[in-house]
């Protein structure tokens, strides 16, 4: 590009090679404050050209998108003083520069040097003077966003001190800077280290460079696919890396969450693989999930409010933007300024057992007893928890951050508890939710997001409606309470049914606002159950019956996961183990959005954390059975995790495992489905097992990981069987397993012979 060119609309100007591109895109919306319409934003940015998942690698005005609705008037181009600009030619305003000052040897880029923009092979974009190519006057390596492309640098210039450094974005669809910066430690030997940006909270270091690999990470010690050096001289000291095959597409980036991964691209999946990723605990990053907020690593939501906390913007929370975190429900009573207090309650403190304190702790030495640390929390208004352990009395003012939980949250002696701060009137409406009429239903309860269906419990007693949705059950009310008469209402007294269980009848109903909801009518006085209604119907619909809807491997796959995340939840997260007992794909229910909801807890167990088994005298349901069920021993968990791995088998291949089809390719349906599946992963060929209606159409990639995790799972002993949090990860790629044998029962009751 010279000083007679621009780009402007959909022009783009391309690298030699055809690799990377640099032009104008879009990215989310904004609205017009005089009528309400709405139009992109748009940015200048580099991207990789010839892969179909569009990845921005580097974008100038990421501070100042294009709002104008007439973006085409926008242009880039050289400016007369040398600088490469986006202008406006509406406005004539500039909205972004390179901002170019100096040049090699110190000379000022003035009105008479010539220089030329060109976009390198590597992905930078390079102005020059274009008498002398080996003059650079600015490239975008030395301002790189969020992302380390090979060849560019992370460092310093020892001359400017201009630092080389990364940014994340603001949330998943604004890339503005963000929280977390990674930038070269000045004070010591060299190393990284990743930080909250503009604050000396550093939370992660790569450690000490070694000749070939920072100690800290010796992932890159493993890496055959990747050259990478250090370089400090005179001028300059940065970290740089390049793939040791050219045709190798990788990077590495800085995500809104603060972690570092380092992808690459497969074409095979069409999709970016993550290698590594630092640190290795999400719950280790600085602040990730905003105050008044509890991080866990294990469980099913990495971020979730403190008790009594609602989270404050719900619309950035989505992004991932938790910056903000969670706000209270109802104002510290004791201390509150604006009336007087005469109700004579005075503010609690709620345990939050097993986790990492909050940062800023103000140490109380003096301070010899538990009770006496409470009462010094208490008597200070702008105290918001206290612990009092090993360390002593430790209290805390103002917001809560970086608490994280261990062991689920089970008591545990050897962790700290964290005794947080709440109005008396909060307290107390937790207790009002479960007193009252004593004809409410004892139910189980399961909050999970997305992942689980939450049971709204219902009574016959004077119980007014809770004005929030079921989709906006976060806003303070708990468990919802339904008068009878209500739920006649909203289901045109129970005319409309959508089918029978084993516990009784289901009708559709709608609420005032719209929400479909399903109403579950149980044996006796008037008991009901109310269910978020699932558009979609069960799974089994899905993937069995000719007139359901046909689901493609990838939605399968997406499925697949939520439901091992549900379990996972159930399983590790929960205060008791929860055993559902029954899963098969009758009972994973699908929104309207065909997300995943574990459902029908009729055979549930709970099992306490200090148990390893618990009995029941209960049967599943053939086909979905844990050999150690049949033979009538105490179960464990591990009896879900079999039934998982047969369900996942179903919705790879579309068939029931237990029911013979005609024999079509060469699937031998003599024998019985999974003992074929693990024989035909030991032959290395999944293909065959895949659901015939989706023609190929498959992530060959996708369906090892998910053949491979369920014939783990239907493994003869529950110890060989992984758990289902190892089952996650095995899924999204994070975690490789061996190769497993063919389960022997099964083999036997197929009558085939052994293949291993």
């Amino acid at each position: 590009m010279t000083e007679d060119q621009e780009l402007s609309g959909g022009n783009r100007l391309i690298s030699k090679n055809g690799k990377v591109a640099l032009g104008f895109y879009t990215s989310r919306s904004s609205k017009s404050s005089s009528d309400n319409t709405t139009f992109p934003y748009w940015y200048v940015g580099i991207w990789f050209n010839k892969i179909p998942k569009f990845t921005p690698v580097w974008i100038a005005n990421r501070e100042k998108p294009i709002s104008d609705p007439k973006f085409r008037l926008s242009k880039l181009r050289i400016s007369r003083d040398s600088n490469l600009v986006i202008l406006n030619h509406a406005t004539k305003s500039i909205i972004w520069s390179s901002q170019i000052i100096a040049a090699k040897g110190g000379r000022i880029a003035n009105k008479n040097t010539t220089i030329t923009a060109a976009l390198t092979n590597d992905g930078n974009l390079v102005i020059r003077d274009a008498s002398n190519p080996s003059v650079v006057w600015w490239q975008s390596f030395d301002h790189p966003t969020n992302v380390f492309l090979p060849g560019a640098r992370i460092g310093r210039n020892k001359i400017t001190g201009q630092k080389y450094s990364l940014a994340s974005k603001k949330n998943l669809i604004d890339p503005a800077p963000g929280l977390y910066c990674m930038e070269l430690d000045p004070t010591s030997d060299p190393q990284y280290f990743v930080e909250l940006c503009n604050s000396s909270m550093v939370y992660f270091s790569t450690g000490e460079w070694i000749g070939w690999y920072f100690n800290l990470v010796p992932e890159m010690s493993d890496s055959n696919f990747l050259h990478t050096k250090f370089i400090n001289n005179d001028e300059e000291e940065y970290f740089t890396y390049a793939p040791t095959d050219p045709t190798i597409i990788t990077i590495c980036f800085l995500d809104v969450s603060g972690l570092t991964k380092q992808l690459l691209w497969l074409e095979s999946l069409q999709d970016w693989e993550t290698i590594y990723v630092e640190p290795r605990a999400p719950c280790d990053v600085f602040t990730v999930c905003g105050p008044s907020t509890v991080c866990n690593d294990n469980a099913l939501t990495l971020c979730n409010c403190m008790n009594g906390f609602s989270v404050k913007s719900p619309e950035d929370w989505v992004l991932d933007d938790r910056r903000d975190g969670c706000m209270r429900n109802t104002p510290l009573e004791h201390c509150n300024s604006n009336k007087s207090n005469t109700t004579g309650l005075t503010d609690k403190f709620f345990p939050i057992h097993s986790v990492r304190l909050p940062y800023y702790a103000h140490s109380m030495e003096t301070i010899e007893s538990g009770q006496e640390c409470m009462q010094v929390c208490l008597r200070n208004c702008s105290c918001t928890a206290y612990s009092y352990g090993k360390s002593g009395c430790s209290i805390w003012h103002g917001q809560l951050i970086n608490v994280k939980q261990y062991n689920n949250g089970t008591i545990n002696s050897d962790r700290e508890i964290l005794f947080l701060r709440l109005a008396a009137g909060e307290v107390q409406s937790w207790g009002n939710n479960t007193k009252g009429n004593r004809r409410i239903i004892i139910g189980l309860t399961v909050g999970a997001f997305d992942l689980l269906v939450m049971l709204l419990m219902i009574w016959s007693g004077e119980r007014k409606w809770c004005s929030h949705p079921l989709s906006n059950t976060e806003g303070g009310c708990g468990v919802i309470a339904f008068k009878y008469v209500d739920l006649q209402q909203t289901t045109k007294n129970f005319s409309e049914k959508l089918g029978v269980g084993g516990f009784g009848s289901v009708f559709k109903g709608i609420l005032r606002d719209s929400t479909t909801i399903a109403v579950k009518m149980l044996d006796g006085d008037r008991r009901m159950l109310v269910y978020e209604h699932m558009a979609n119907r069960s799974l089994d619909v899905h993937i069995f019956q000719d007139n359901g809807s046909m689901l493609d491997w990838s939605t399968r796959f997406r499925i697949a996961i939520g439901v091992a995340k549900g379990l996972s939840y159930l399983h590790e997260s929960c205060h008791d183990c929860i055993i559902h007992c029954d899963i098969k794909p009758e009972n994973i229910l699908l929104d309207a959005a065909l997300v995943p909801r574990i459902a029908d807890f009729g055979m549930a167990k709970l099992m306490g954390r200090n148990f390893s088994c618990v009995l029941t005298t209960m049967r599943g349901t053939v086909g979905y059975l844990a050999p150690e069920w049949i033979s009538g021993v105490a179960i464990t968990q591990k009896v879900d995790v079999y039934s998982y791995g047969m369900v996942l088998l179903e919705i790879m291949s579309g068939r029931r495992n237990s029911s013979p089809q005609e024999c079509t390719g060469n699937i031998d349906h003599d024998v019985h489905f999974p003992v074929q599946a693990a024989v035909k992963l030991l032959e290395g060929d999944v293909r065959t097992l895949v659901d015939q209606q989706l023609y190929g159409d498959i992530n060959v990639k996708e369906v090892e990981r998910a053949c491979k995790a369920a014939c783990w799972c239907i493994q003869d002993y529950d110890f060989d069987r992984p758990t289902m949090g190892d089952v996650v990860q095995v899924l999204e790629g994070l975690v490789k397993l061996d190769m497993p044998p063919v389960p022997r029962l099964l083999q036997a009751i197929s009558g085939s012979s052994s293949t291993n």
